[in-house]
């Protein structure tokens, strides 16, 4: 039984790696190629080797790729894996076959539009690449390499990697509006990653210290059906033992809690947190 579901996990996976590979080349040839906007890493390298001399992107992509992923493999160990191998392999095999067999029209002609809705929906399929314990290899790999060997963090080699690559489209192309349409669409495309990763803030985290937790007891677990914690606590000025109550509730909580605990003890101390992800009874699973 326990082969069956690690079977249906993989499974799962891989058709999570599979869609968000194909969300990017979406957005590769949908917004970005067509715009001549290189957001960066290896994608926007070939990108800028497609316009100058026709070269196919994906096809670029994997020629960059497969050195990049074998380097990472010998310098940081198997860190990224088949399921890193698998999604550059698709993005790449994706983009080339529906930007130049299938030749699907372009989604707009505005390069502003184009930056954006690009960085947006690469952004979602990067997001559900890692997501599903995947990367697209490229800049990825080169900030990991740079972080191994100095003291620059992965963010900032990854950042610094594609802030070069953008301004190397900006130089070929001979057009800085290009370059200032890259960075706009890193921007909206590193915004909604994160917004995959961590979420919406859907629920929220109180920290209340009152006279009347008895009271604020019963209203949480009886009346809102919620768990806590008593946190053992002593005070910074009168030293004296003092508890803390904890207690995790949904955004659409929020107000209701806020609002009985201020009529039970209008003197509570009370501090409200954002939550990016709660794993337990009464709140839903993320991805």
């Amino acid at each position: 039984m326990a082969i069956k579901q690690k079977m249906k996990n993989i499974v799962w996976e891989y058709c999570g790696l599979t869609v968000g590979a194909l969300i990017m080349a979406l957005a590769l040839v949908f917004f970005l190629i067509p715009a001549k906007i290189a957001p960066g890493g290896v994608s926007g390298i070939a990108i800028v080797l497609h316009t100058l001399f026709q070269f196919p992107v994906g096809v670029v992509m994997l020629v960059f790729n497969i050195p990049l992923y074998l380097i990472g493999l010998k310098l940081l160990g198997k860190t990224f894996g088949v399921r890193t191998l698998y999604a550059f392999i698709f993005v790449s095999v994706f983009t080339d076959f529906i930007g130049d067999i299938l030749k699907v029209p372009v989604a707009t002609t505005d390069p502003l539009l184009a930056s954006i809705f690009g960085g947006i929906v690469l952004g979602i399929g990067l997001g559900i690449v890692f997501r599903f314990k995947g990367t697209t290899a490229g800049s990825d790999i080169v900030g990991q390499i740079i972080n191994k060997y100095t003291n620059i963090s992965v963010g900032m080699g990854i950042l610094a990697v594609d802030f070069f690559v953008i301004s190397f489209a900006g130089i070929a192309f001979h057009d800085v509006n290009l370059a200032l349409y890259g960075f706009i669409s890193l921007y909206f495309s590193s915004k909604v990653l994160d917004l995959i990763l961590d979420g919406f803030d859907y629920a929220r985290s109180f920290h209340i210290i009152s006279e009347k937790q008895d009271e604020i007891i019963d209203l949480i677990t009886k009346d809102m059906n919620r768990g806590g914690t008593e946190i053992k606590g002593v005070g910074f000025y009168t030293r004296q033992a003092r508890n803390v109550l904890y207690t995790v509730v949904t955004r659409k909580e929020v107000a209701t809690l806020r609002q009985e605990i201020l009529k039970i003890d209008p003197r509570a101390f009370v501090i409200i947190s954002n939550v990016h992800e709660v794993i337990g009874e009464g709140f839903r699973k993320r991805i």
